[in-house]
Order: C-alpha cells, then structure tokens, then sequence
C-alpha cells in the first residue's frame, strides 16, 4: 500500500472522528447540565437512593464528556492541527518529575522508582504533553502488575556511531528492565481498559517529536514499555 493511500486513509478517519466528536458534544452536555441541575435543585421529596443514582450518573457522564475531548486531541493530532510547544528541556528530570506524582495500583503496594541518568537529556518539545504522555504511560505499567513489586523507570542516554543521540526510557518491573530492552520491539498495546484514550494520545505525542513508544515482543509485553526520544544538537 503507498505512502499516499496510508494518508488518505488516516485523513478520512481523523475527519470521521471529528464528525464523531461534533455529533456526541452536544447531547453529552446536555445530559450532564440537567443532572447538575438535579444536584443542586433536589427535590425534598427524593430518597438518598435516588440522590446517590444521580450523582454516579453524573459522574459517568462527565467520564463520557472526558473521552470525548480526548477523541477530539486524536483527531486534531492526526490531522496535525495541533502545534506542540518547541521549548529547551532536560527529558530526565521532567521523569522524576511526573513520576512522583503517580501513585496508580499503590494499594496493591506496586511502587515506582526512578533510576539511571539524572540529566543531560535535552531536547525541543512540549513540556506539558509529555508530562501527559509519560503520566499515562507510567499509570498504564503499573496497573497491570499482578503483585506487590517495584516498577523501575530506567533513564539511559545513547549515542551511537552515525545516529542522533537519544533518551531513552525503560519502564519495567525491578528484576526485568535488561531483558525488556534487550528483547525484539512489538507493538505497544494501547487498548488497556480504564485508561480512556490517554494511550493513543501519549503514542502520537511522543510519535510527534520524533520519538517512538514500544513494548518487548515476548512474555514482558503487557508490563513494560520502551520510550525512546531524540536529543537536541
């Protein structure tokens, strides 16, 4: 398939998502103002079953009206009509950063740790979308730990002979980050299950400052990801 067939076909599916986010805006909102209006304005009358009902309905509805605005970041994405920031940043401590405000999965005692390289990865990129891109991609990892453990967040710098230098970020349980990154690349999974669309979203914005999101192609594939992101000259 051509280079020119696979943009028309993301073109027509970024368009098609679009309409799909025009059509559902409306009514959502709808939805969610009249049962505000229900919370506030309450009857006297209604039982604490009833107020209960309604407040799991808004909030389910206000959960509808969030993907909805993340359906809508992918297709602006993917129809590049977003402009990402291009400001001076050190990638490593902007990890630290974000990973210690994740806490997913700490009632099942799953801990994150960061490691490796504390700076000198610089770069031009947009230091709010990746902090997104990261936190999701963080969250995502840690959740599908099956026990109590210590997920690692590896920083390594790579410069290899006749390619740009990288950042590049392993995330992984403690006892496995080597034989993740040094498997074959597979595809990383997006479609994980309470996450909304934060997956898809980090991959593109990743995939749009010239980096690239990957998973090990064996047994690891589910609980770790490789990010990889080039470096400024």
């Amino acid at each position: 398939m051509s280079t020119t067939t696979n943009d028309v076909q993301a073109d027509a599916c970024a368009r098609l998502l679009s309409l799909a986010v025009h059509e559902l805006r409306t009514p959502a909102s709808v939805v969610g103002g009249y049962l505000r209006m229900l919370q506030r304005e309450a009857d006297p009358g209604m039982t604490e079953r009833q107020r209960k009902m309604i407040d799991e309905a808004a909030k389910s509805c206000a959960r509808l009206v969030a993907i909805i605005g993340e359906m809508s970041e992918v297709s602006k994405l993917d129809a590049g009509l977003l402009t990402l920031g291009r400001e001076r940043i050190d990638l490593f401590p902007l990890v630290q950063e974000v990973a210690e405000g994740v806490h997913e999965a700490e009632d099942r005692e799953v801990r994150l740790q960061v490691r490796g390289e504390g700076s000198g990865a610089l770069m031009l990129g947009d230091t709010v979308r990746l902090r997104t891109a990261l936190d999701a991609i963080f969250r995502a990892i840690l959740r599908e730990q099956p026990t109590a453990c210590t997920v690692v967040a590896e920083r390594r710098l790579e410069r290899r002979a006749g390619q740009p230098a990288s950042a590049v970020l392993v995330v992984a349980p403690d006892t496995r980050v080597a034989e993740a990154y040094g498997q074959e690349r597979a595809a990383f999974d997006e479609k994980r299950g309470g996450l909304g669309l934060a997956l898809p979203i980090a991959r593109r914005i990743i995939e749009h400052h010239g980096g690239r999101v990957w998973a090990p192609a064996q047994a690891l594939e589910r609980g770790s990801a490789i990010v990889s992101l080039p470096l400024a000259e």
